[in-house]
């Protein structure tokens, strides 16, 4: 390692570097491999014996599915290290909420239920949760982010496009494809459309409402019609990166990381930043 090295770690588990099955499932081909927890594992070895267990700052970050797996790791990585280090992790567009579909079906539900059975999850997940609830609620970063020690960052925007895509109007949930345009333009949305976005809005807030409170804790919850937004320079720090109170996202996470000053940014509503990214998929 240098005196400052970043890494980039592969996704190609399909269940954020926590799956942990007690036997591997079989297809017509042989056997399929879900060893994302034992991937992480051994990738952190390697890390730490190139230099990572002398790291006297360290951050952990991942987008969309790599930021639940930032959220899942997060102690786990600040148990390597050492002790007097500054160990903090952000998560960019990894707050998958646990909502209904338009057509009022547990779709996000019923498809973490089936990664976690599929892949033995549940070992990676919060003992006590696991205990109390079903584990594939505990897949869920509402409740993830209750037991985590370590001080976190949240990147999110309120109208994710993913999310509105596969969480709240999965294409199963509108045959009439009422929804067709809107799902890929916000600007396409209907009134009664945008207020059903702002529903979804509002349940985002109300499950980081209690991490709001946290001391430790950051956020940056701007209102665009986008995705991931800290691994592209454009949104991350750029003249036209999407800003709230005039501080871009990268300034934002840098005065919580450094301790210059609280960050808990909350966008007002759609359509009132002009600074937003919003994609276009028309």
């Amino acid at each position: 390692f240098f005196n400052w090295n970043k890494v980039k770690i592969r996704y190609c588990d399909g269940a954020s570097f926590s799956g942990h099955p007690q036997s591997e499932p079989k297809d017509k081909e042989g056997r399929i491999f879900f060893r994302g927890q034992l991937i992480w594992k051994a990738l952190m070895d390697e890390l730490l014996s190139a230099g990572l267990s002398t790291a006297c700052q360290a951050f952990l970050t991942g987008c969309s599915a790599g930021g639940l797996a930032t959220l899942i790791h997060c102690d786990d990585f600040r148990e390597l290290l050492p002790k007097d280090a500054t160990v903090k992790c952000l998560a960019d567009a990894g707050f998958f909420l646990n909502e209904k579909d338009i057509s009022g079906n547990d779709t996000m539900r019923s498809f973490y239920h089936d990664v976690v059975q599929l892949q033995g999850v549940q070992e990676s997940l919060n003992k006590d949760c696991v205990a109390s609830k079903e584990p594939s609620d505990c897949f869920f970063p509402e409740e993830i982010i209750k037991n985590i020690r370590t001080p976190v960052f949240l990147v999110n925007p309120a109208y994710d496009f993913w999310q509105i895509q596969n969480v709240l109007v999965p294409i199963g949930s509108d045959p009439s494809e009422s929804w067709k345009k809107c799902r890929l333009n916000i600007q396409a949305c209907t009134p009664s459309q945008l207020k059903t976005l702002q529903g979804f809005r509002d349940s985002l807030l109300r499950a980081i409402s209690e991490f709001q409170k946290s001391k430790e804790g950051g956020m940056f919850i701007n209102s665009c019609f986008i995705h991931c937004q800290t691994w592209i320079g454009e949104t991350w720090h750029s003249p036209n990166s999407p800003r709230i109170d005039n501080k871009t996202i990268a300034e934002s996470v840098g005065d919580w990381y450094f301790n210059r000053r609280a960050v808990k940014q909350i966008d007002c509503p759609y359509p009132c930043n002009p600074s937003c990214y919003n994609m276009n998929f028309s």
